[in-house]
């Protein structure tokens, strides 16, 4: 069981680096599985990285009359589980050792409301560069927003809507996402 198992990721492994890479920005061994879009020329992952089934990595460049340069940083050992939403037109940073549960959305595009005699979509949209820092887990469904950056080791709850930057060492949760548990380093504890 334990060698088909491993036949099945080296498959993986190689299958995705065919598809995708062949090229620094895609190292051999990362694996990524069945992605509705995947835009590799924007893209640059790091070894290791685990990509799950149905996500959805878009760069965006060009909306209305204004082009872009998105550019998405996957670093070493970061896995994502299925359906991932994360559209970019500027940039995205998912760093090392992260963990991304399933149905997590990360966008740094916003439509702003404007105007109200054009629709939504049609308005042109802003963009402001997210962060994730190392050694962090974000849990199911959760959403980052647009301008966010959040610390190393952080905790990002179930269902929570994370509008605001996060300090390292800390627990967020809720919609919208506020701290409720972070480490302090003087009491060598967690703090409420």
């Amino acid at each position: 069981m334990i060698v088909l198992d491993s036949i099945k990721m080296r498959i993986r492994q190689i299958r995705s680096w065919l598809l995708y890479g062949r090229s620094s920005r895609f190292p051999f061994g990362c694996i990524v599985i069945h992605p509705i879009r995947f835009s590799a020329k924007h893209i640059s992952l790091g070894s290791g990285v685990i990509i799950g089934n149905a996500a959805r990595l878009e760069a965006v460049t060009h909306y209305n009359q204004t082009s872009f340069t998105p550019h998405i940083s996957i670093e070493e050992c970061v896995t994502i589980e299925q359906n991932l939403h994360l559209t970019c037109a500027n940039k995205i940073v998912i760093g090392k050792n992260t963990a991304i549960a399933a149905n997590v959305t990360i966008t740094d595009i916003e439509h702003p409301y404007a105007n109200v005699n054009v629709p939504i979509e049609r308005q042109d949209i802003a963009v402001k560069e997210v962060v994730i820092g190392e050694d962090s887990k974000i849990y199911n469904n959760a959403v980052i927003l647009p301008g966010v950056h959040i610390g190393r080791h952080c905790v990002v709850g179930a269902n929570s809507v994370v509008m605001r930057d996060v300090p390292d060492f800390s627990v967020v949760a809720g919609a919208p996402a506020r701290v409720v548990k972070r480490f302090d380093r003087e009491r060598n504890a967690w703090v409420r």
